[in-house]
């Protein structure tokens, strides 16, 4: 790696992180913790603002910014491809997002790049999520952001009907399916619900708040062992 491509990638990592030791900034970069001492000093020297010091840690002082990026020939056909895969598989809304995004990215590359990247061969043109399925992933995942209670009319693998007032704490996609992990109210369980089940679903007035035992920190901690209904 040229040394002005290190000194951009340390500044990346430290502007990312609260705090970046010498020795991980020399482990990401595969360099010595020496060369991370030198290149930060010269950094400094040339006006970028890093606190702290050999031994502590640095970090960033607010307001830093940096001019907009280039992205390699590489990097451009992985935003493609990485975009190409996930639209068919995210609702409308996000995925029109996710494709007006690559445009403004492709639109600043140079032509050489932009046609190398515009010309990858890597498609998904597996079937795409229905009209309604669509519809409750963009509400879910409002709802989410929200912090908006929902209540679901569910039809589980087995056919039943039930009613559910659920917390979303996030929607997971499984490679075939959607889910919400959520923590029901019926249950007073987490519980991850298949959001091509669900029959409809209204979003009400009242908001949640996270409380100890059922955020979705407390779901991970679950190791997985959380319900499907």
């Amino acid at each position: 790696m040229r040394r002005a491509d290190r000194l951009f990638q340390i500044v990346q990592l430290i502007r990312g992180r609260r705090l970046s030791t010498a020795e991980f900034l020399a482990q990401r970069l595969e360099v010595s913790p020496r060369t991370v001492y030198r290149d930060v000093a010269a950094l400094q020297q040339q006006g970028v603002p890093i606190d702290g010091e050999a031994g502590v840690g640095y970090r960033m002082r607010a307001g830093f910014d940096l001019p907009p990026l280039m992205f390699t020939r590489q990097e451009a056909q992985a935003l493609v491809a990485a975009v190409r895969l996930a639209k068919p598989q995210l609702d409308a809304a996000l995925g029109g997002d996710a494709e007006n995004a690559l445009s403004k990215i492709l639109a600043v590359l140079p032509p050489s790049a932009r046609a190398a990247a515009e010309g990858l061969a890597i498609f998904a043109p597996g079937s795409r999520m229905t009209a309604r399925t669509s519809e409750h992933l963009a509400r879910l995942r409002e709802a989410t952001e929200s912090r908006s209670k929902l209540k679901l009319d569910y039809l589980d693998l087995g056919d039943t009907r039930s009613e559910r007032t659920i917390r979303p704490l996030a929607c997971m996609f499984w490679g075939p399916v959607w889910t919400v992990a959520a923590w029901c109210e019926l249950r007073e369980d987490f519980r991850s619900f298949r959001i091509d089940r669900i029959q409809a679903l209204t979003t009400l007035d009242e908001r949640f708040r996270d409380e100890p035992g059922r955020t979705l920190a407390d779901m991970n901690r679950r190791d997985g062992m959380m319900g499907l209904d």
